[in-house]
């Protein structure tokens, strides 16, 4: 079983003040002298469900397609992390990592409407990534925008990320998702000169008992 965990992509869909929006339009119609339909989209690379490279957040950093896709690909746990305040902390999550696999994916808020902007959502602590980090997770996903607050300009949880080299999935939709371990699926494209990617995340159900059994015990 697959469980698309993908934002839809659509005109008019809420993306950070001031970034490119989501457009959509047609280069060719099928009709009389035409037999194709032929699409263009323009949009920020940071629009609906994506991954971060390091060259987001530093000048340095490595493009989203030099990245090795394998922290993309594999074994993950979602875990329920909504309770607490603005920040992630690691007494909010550390009771649901014994075990965990390198991937972990965090619920932080009840749900989201693509079409709105969720102002103020909740981000990560860096201590939370360097928690991550110590357990040798080498992939962190949110379902809310940036693993840092909307206004942050130190970007302490991106640059924890960087310091333990730790791949970003932002903007997952996990509302429906039990807490439990998974297989990921959630690769970039092969963008020789950004900053980050969409992704089609999904998760594939792991078909173990002991797979079902961490499903029912994911909360953090």
């Amino acid at each position: 079983m697959i469980i698309d965990i993908s934002q839809p992509l659509s005109p008019g869909m809420a993306g950070f003040p001031g970034d490119a929006a989501y457009e959509e339009s047609w280069t060719f119609r099928i009709g009389p002298q035409c037999p194709v339909n032929v699409s263009r989209v323009a949009f920020s690379v940071h629009c609906g469900t994506h991954a971060d490279a390091p060259l987001h957040y530093d000048a340095a950093g490595a493009t989203i397609g030099a990245l090795p896709l394998e922290p993309f690909l594999g074994p993950c746990r979602v875990i329920d992390a909504r309770r607490g305040g603005p920040l992630c902390l690691p007494g909010d999550i550390e009771a649901a990592l014994a075990g965990a696999p390198p991937r972990v994916l965090l619920r932080l808020m009840d749900g989201c409407n693509p079409k709105v902007w969720p102002s103020g959502f909740r981000a990560l602590s860096a201590a939370a990534i360097e928690l991550l980090a110590a357990r040798g997770v080498r992939l962190v996903g949110i379902d809310t925008p940036s693993v840092d607050p909307e206004t942050s300009k130190a970007l302490e949880a991106h640059n924890a990320c960087r310091r333990s080299d730790m791949r970003i999935l932002e903007n997952l939709v996990l509302a429906h998702v039990e807490p439990g371990d998974y297989e990921l699926i959630a690769l970039p494209l092969k963008l020789g000169n950004l900053d980050a990617s969409p992704v089609r995340a999904v998760l594939r159900i792991l078909s173990s008992p002991r797979a079902s059994g961490e499903r029912k015990g994911a909360q953090a």
